[in-house]
């Protein structure tokens, strides 16, 4: 499993040293096409341990160029400034119709919400609402409406062992029909302490295909993995399929070594036409990394080992 996935021989893609603005890390970001144009939207953050995002470009999801400034930095006006006052992190960035919709956490002393911006153009970036109440880690969203509905992966604090929960909207802002779906496995060493969404989901024909994360407890601290699972097209709460090994874990100095060691944290992933997939990853939350697979490949490993039994 561990081979299914393939690095980017000039990994790290983007380092703090590419960011033109100030910039002691860059990590977790949202990816998605523009045009023709692969765009991520990149977590920096600043020397004053709060993030902001940025924006990179690139023609072959390579080689990105990072624009001059954040094109949104944590808010200093109400309702957002007090949900922000420490940063605002790990976008995702789900397209439906001409609208980039991003789901991204929103951190303050009392904790972590969901927000939810948007953009048409990469350019001007509008904040629309907090979607979650306290505690919330992370949001993604589905592509498209499933039985006349948004639908959206998350991850509420709560619990032992968090997992991932699904829920449900008319207006992408109010939120409700809340249950778990996924849990993390006792079996499973690597993903026994927690587990939470990753990139948004892809459609595929055999299911919605789900890269998460998983995490497990060391004696030196948190190790951050990569799983994959495939859920029922008309009702994503059925996971019928669910890989029991990671697809990608910590191995490159630039994986292990960094602000957190021994992470790998997908929050975007780009399906291509030829049937392959670009995952791009933060490492150690540190650095910008891209690897690649077959979507075909994913989606068997998780089919092969089973629906889920974790709940």
């Amino acid at each position: 499993m561990n081979d299914i996935l393939t690095r980017y021989e000039r990994n790290p893609i983007i380092t703090s040293a590419d960011v033109p603005f100030e910039c002691h890390a860059v990590y977790n970001a949202g990816a998605v096409r523009y045009g023709g144009d692969y765009v991520l939207l990149l977590r920096c953050m600043g020397a004053d341990g709060r993030s902001s995002f940025g924006l990179a470009v690139s023609q072959d999801g390579y080689n990105f160029e990072v624009r001059p400034e954040p094109v949104m930095v944590p808010a200093e006006e109400a309702p957002f400034a007090a949900a922000e006052e420490r940063g605002i992190e790990d976008p995702r960035v789900t397209r439906i119709g001409d609208t980039y919709h991003i789901f991204y956490s929103a951190f303050s002393r009392r904790g972590f919400q969901i927000g939810l911006a948007r953009t048409r153009d990469f350019v001007q970036f509008e904040r629309v609402a907090l979607t979650t109440a306290v505690d919330y880690r992370n949001s993604v969203l589905f592509p498209e409406k499933i039985g006349g509905r948004y639908v959206r992966f998350e991850r509420p604090n709560c619990g032992p062992a968090p997992g991932i929960w699904i829920s449900y909207s008319s207006d992408l802002i109010h939120w409700g029909g809340q249950e778990p779906i996924m849990a993390p496995r006792g079996g499973l060493v690597w993903e026994d302490m927690k587990i939470g969404p990753g990139a948004p989901p892809i459609r595929t024909e055999r299911g919605w295909l789900n890269i998460y994360h998983g995490v497990m407890p060391t004696m030196n601290g948190c190790v951050y993995r990569l799983g994959v699972a495939v859920h029922d097209l008309e009702d994503p709460r059925r996971v019928i399929g669910r890989a029991r090994g990671f697809i990608l874990a910590p191995r490159e100095p630039y994986e292990l070594l960094g602000y957190v060691p021994n992470v790998v944290f997908t929050c975007g992933a780009v399906p291509e036409e030829d049937g392959s997939i670009k995952i791009y990853y933060g490492g150690a939350d540190q650095c910008m990394n891209v690897c690649t697979g077959s979507i075909d490949d994913l989606v068997e490993a998780a089919l092969a080992d089973g629906p889920d039994d974790s709940l």
